[in-house]
């Protein structure tokens, strides 16, 4: 169990290294969104499943989802002036 551990933070750390290295904001929604998810998964194995859940509704669907939307926003407005 302790190397499944080990797995998972290394993971955790890589997808963390991708979120930070990405320019581009959507990709930066969409790697923060699969580091959530790896966070997840984290949660998962070291046996705290209400966490996870919470990572899962909140930080891989509704944060992700209101970066977009005010990315969008954005970008129509620079098309309105």
């Amino acid at each position: 169990m302790n190397w499944l551990i080990g797995v998972m933070l290394a993971s955790c750390a890589v997808s963390g290294w991708l979120v930070v290295i990405s320019r581009d904001p959507k990709r930066q929604v969409f790697a923060l969104c699969g580091n959530s998810l790896v966070l997840a998964l984290l949660f998962f194995v070291l046996q705290a499943p209400d966490v996870a859940f919470s990572e899962i509704a909140v930080d891989t669907v509704v944060v992700p989802l209101l970066f977009l939307i005010t990315l969008a926003a954005i970008a129509i407005n620079k098309l309105r002036r």
